[in-house]
């Protein structure tokens, strides 16, 4: 049976993915910096960052699904100046060569691509390492695809909850549509095995919501009396700051359903 490797497979998306693929019956190997707990996957012991173990990992692979990332504003769930300035490389870009130099030199047949909608207009950072990977990606001559996804619901409860202790939150008013990690690992598994290639569409939430209104959904659901000032922001000040709608795929869960899941309180009030 043919197996496939899963680079990030213990962030949020990467288990969902992984989830996905041993639910499918799909044999399974997960490369990390330590082995998990579960034990109906095989584990590679490694880090994409210095290439520790890589080509042991990719060892038997028929597909690779690279979901590995590494933002600092995502880890410490919000934003310090120095996110203005700079951002690690060494997993994004780095990594990302490494992996697809030593994918060439094994029987891999595709790689798998995970990436962030919007990267050419955004100017942060971590954004143009991220598109810098892709680049790598689109440069290869490997059998590749690439999957475009929105943030997820998860980073938006981080930055939101970065907030909690303020008494006003500044919130800008532009449309973004962020999506569900479930949601994006379905598409994965679809654009990982039907036999197309390339860029594909890309995927977001169900609904496009001025961030304000998810903010305030987030703020009843978290039982907090806070008021929210809206902040005027221009589409190109949006785009730069990665807030953009995609165009393309859209997931099913939505932000409110979401947080019913994660805050019984609201589920109470339900």
């Amino acid at each position: 049976m043919a197996l496939t490797l899963v680079t990030g497979g213990i962030g949020h998306l990467g288990r969902d993915i992984v989830d996905r693929l041993v639910r499918d019956g799909r044999r399974v190997r997960v490369f990390a910096r330590s082995p998990g707990l579960r034990t109906d996957v095989e584990w590679a012991t490694g880090d994409l960052a210095t290439g520790v173990g890589l080509r042991h990992a990719l060892h038997d692979v028929d597909t690779v699904i690279n979901a590995a990332t590494y933002s600092p504003i995502a880890r410490r769930g919000g934003v310090r100046p120095i996110d203005f300035f700079r951002s690690p490389s060494a997993v994004d870009v780095e990594g990302t060569e490494r992996l697809l130099s030593l994918c060439g030199q094994t029987e891999v047949q595709h790689v798998l691509h995970v990436s962030i909608v919007g990267l050419e207009q955004a100017t942060l950072p971590y954004a143009r390492i991220k598109l810098a990977g892709e680049r790598l990606v689109r440069a290869s001559a490997l059998s590749w695809s690439i999957v475009r996804a929105m943030p997820f619901y998860y980073l938006l409860d981080k930055l939101l909850s970065s907030l909690a202790w303020l008494p006003v939150w500044p919130v800008p008013t532009t449309l973004f549509n962020p999506v569900d990690t479930s949601d994006v690992a379905d598409y994965v598994m679809t654009c990982a095995f039907d036999g197309q290639r390339g860029v594909r569409a890309e995927i977001g939430g169900p609904e496009a919501l001025d961030l304000v209104a998810f903010a305030s959904q987030y703020r009843d659901a978290r039982q907090l009396r806070r008021k929210i000032l809206p902040i005027g922001l221009s589409e190109a000040k949006a785009r730069d700051m990665g807030f953009v709608v995609s165009q393309g795929v859209r997931g099913r869960l939505r932000w409110t359903d979401w947080l019913q899941h994660n805050y019984p309180a609201m589920r109470g009030a339900a």
